[in-house]
């Protein structure tokens, strides 16, 4: 028995490029999951800034209407 048949070499390396290919697909396809719940994140996150600096506008304004209330009264007094 020769290990170094010609038949059976190629044959190995074939299937070890296989099991290399097999791998990067399951790779490729988990990073494009993994890209596809980032961007959902992405998206979720935009928003809830969006919200967050509407709400800390509308205090904003609030506060500012306070001020000039509370002014006017001590002017007033």
């Amino acid at each position: 028995m020769d290990n170094l048949d010609p038949r059976i070499v190629p044959d190995q390396e074939l299937k070890a490029l296989e099991s290399r290919i097999d791998e990067l697909v399951r790779a490729c396809t988990h990073l494009k999951e993994e890209n596809r719940m980032l961007l959902a994140r992405q998206d979720s996150l935009v928003s809830e800034r969006a919200t967050l600096i509407e709400k800390t506008e509308m205090a904003k304004s609030r506060v500012e209407a306070m001020i000039t209330r509370l002014k006017s009264l001590e002017s007033g007094s």
